[in-house]
């Protein structure tokens, strides 16, 4: 797999199992164009629609992750109530693509990674980043806020009694503390970082991912407030016990080797 968007702002690179999805406008620290927000779900449909990939990766290129949508757009996007309603509503597509991307993601942050940026880190299941990385959501110091989907995703992260800290400070967070509040989910030396998302990555990908995706649809219902099974959740426990990667998964065991699950 190997696909650019947005004239090279985003690429798309494949390897074996693994999705590299890189933001690309490293002079500008990545910095989120309104041709980026747009093209962000044609990637994701590709990642999607690719029966070879199992997990996705999301992360930046330069040493920093974005450092937010692109300033130098926002006279023009916010120009009308109209103009900044339909520029919303781009990033909200954006964002929920990723978000509901049924395969695996991993954020992998090697610096800054500031606003939309953060917010589009927190739309992937897990987020690794450089102890030197630097974190932070800025509206309150430009007189914005935040949008709901946004917010609801940081919230699901740190809590409400964070987020709220988060927001109204817009103040910048470093590896250590994000790591704290559960913002991100691990944190090493810069130099290591590449691997360590390697390894993760490779670790899902070897795993059932029929068990993978269905965990990753039960917990969005959960997060969404769902308390009991219901019609569709019994199923999908009852189809797990008669699918393919159940029986290799048994049978494996039983064998004492390691299994080669089939569902992809």
């Amino acid at each position: 797999m190997s696909q650019t968007f947005a004239d090279d702002a985003l690429v798309l690179t494949g390897d074996g199992d693994v999705a590299v999805l890189t933001l690309n406008r490293p002079d500008k620290r990545n910095a989120l164009t309104q041709a980026m927000w747009r093209a962000l779900p044609q990637a994701v449909a590709a990642v999607e629609a690719d029966a070879a990939v199992k997990v996705l990766v999301v992360t930046g290129a330069g040493g920093a992750f974005a450092a937010g949508a692109d300033i130098a757009e926002f006279e023009t996007v916010y120009a009308t109530r109209d103009s900044a309603a339909a520029y919303a509503a781009e990033i909200a597509e954006a964002m929920e693509a990723l978000a509901n991307l049924s395969k695996p993601t991993i954020a992998a942050i090697p610096g800054p990674c500031v606003g939309g940026g953060l917010g589009l880190a927190l739309c992937c299941d897990i987020r690794m980043a450089s102890d030197r990385a630097k974190l932070g959501i800025t509206p309150g110091k430009l007189g914005l806020m935040y949008s709901l989907g946004d917010t609801r995703r940081l919230v699901e992260a740190v809590g409400p009694s964070a987020a709220k800290d988060i927001l109204y400070t817009g103040r910048i967070l470093s590896a250590a503390e994000a790591l704290d509040l559960g913002l991100i989910d691990a944190a090493c030396p810069p130099e290591e970082l590449e691997a360590a998302v390697a390894a993760k990555a490779e670790a899902i990908a070897t795993a059932s991912q029929w068990s993978a995706r269905r965990t990753k649809a039960v917990i969005r219902r959960i997060l969404d407030g769902q308390t009991q099974d219901d019609d569709a959740t019994r199923a999908w426990f009852l189809d797990s016990l008669e699918g393919e990667d159940f029986r290799e998964g048994r049978d494996a065991f039983l064998q004492k080797r390691t299994p080669v699950f089939p569902f992809r």
